[in-house]
């Protein structure tokens, strides 16, 4: 039997370092990880700005900073820029393959070159099994494996949770050596093509920060929503962090780059 919402246990964590704001403290709020999660709790906790790494679920819940604000696609009304219909015609032939995990020596070697590559000076490196499987493991049996291919070779692996109400991106890594090809963009856009197909309203991206260069690329994806205040709306053109919100940690940019 899983709980209510209300009956659900949750943890803080002591103050740490935040890896997105200089100079200031972050601390994390944990749902206890001997809870049973349903897919309809899962998708409330997620309209409350929790996420999922692991198998752990969980947002941010910092005393002196509200800056994070969890964000999401409206699918049905995504339309592409024009950038992005290039990225998808860049990528048109890659093949898309849907798999139960990407717990194989293939999709972890990838993740290994892509860390070492892309973020030798990040949490990640030097990256390790033990680590890659926890982190991207099928903690709620709700995951998604999506693998990109160019011919025999594969170049990406998007990991996504499907929950009641969309899909909630999880992290994408990639070959470096493709970085011409917007790999990083292309997850996102796949994952806006299989909600869609899916019937499924929205793809959840993690948390914005109004001002975070790592964090901008979201906006491109539009209509997006920002769970400001305790209500989710449509993204404006000027947004502040003065407000009540609360969100979670997710990609960078994805296609690592300065923006």
């Amino acid at each position: 039997m899983t709980a209510s919402l209300r009956e659900i246990k949750v943890y803080t964590t002591f103050p740490h370092r935040c890896s997105y704001l200089e100079g200031e403290e972050a601390t994390t709020l944990f749902v206890d990880p001997r809870q049973k999660l349903s897919p309809e709790l899962y998708t409330q906790l997620s309209l409350l700005g929790f996420r999922r790494s692991g198998d752990h679920v969980y947002r941010p819940h910092c005393a002196r900073c509200s800056a994070c604000i969890a964000s999401r696609v409206r699918v049905n009304d995504f339309k592409p820029n024009r950038t992005q219909k290039r990225v998808q015609r860049r990528n048109a032939d890659l093949r898309l393959e849907r798999s139960a995990s990407i717990l194989d020596d293939e999709a972890y070697n990838l993740y290994r070159y892509y860390i070492e590559s892309r973020h030798a000076d990040g949490d990640m490196y030097p990256p390790e099994r033990e680590q890659y499987e926890a982190f991207l493991n099928d903690g709620l049996g709700c995951a998604n494996y999506y693998r990109l291919y160019l011919g025999d070779r594969l170049v990406a692996v998007t990991v996504a949770d499907k929950m009641l109400d969309g899909l909630a991106a999880i992290y994408t890594f990639f070959d470096p050596d493709q970085s011409h090809r917007s790999l990083g963009t292309e997850a996102i856009l796949l994952q806006i093509r299989e909600a869609q197909a899916e019937g499924l309203p929205f793809v959840y991206l993690g948390y914005w920060i109004d001002g975070c260069r790592k964090m901008s690329y979201k906006a491109r994806f539009t209509p997006l929503e920002l769970f400001v205040d305790g209500q989710w709306q449509q993204q404006k053109t000027e947004q502040t962090a003065s407000h009540d919100t609360t969100a979670v940690v997710s990609l960078l940019d994805p296609d690592n780059e300065t923006v």
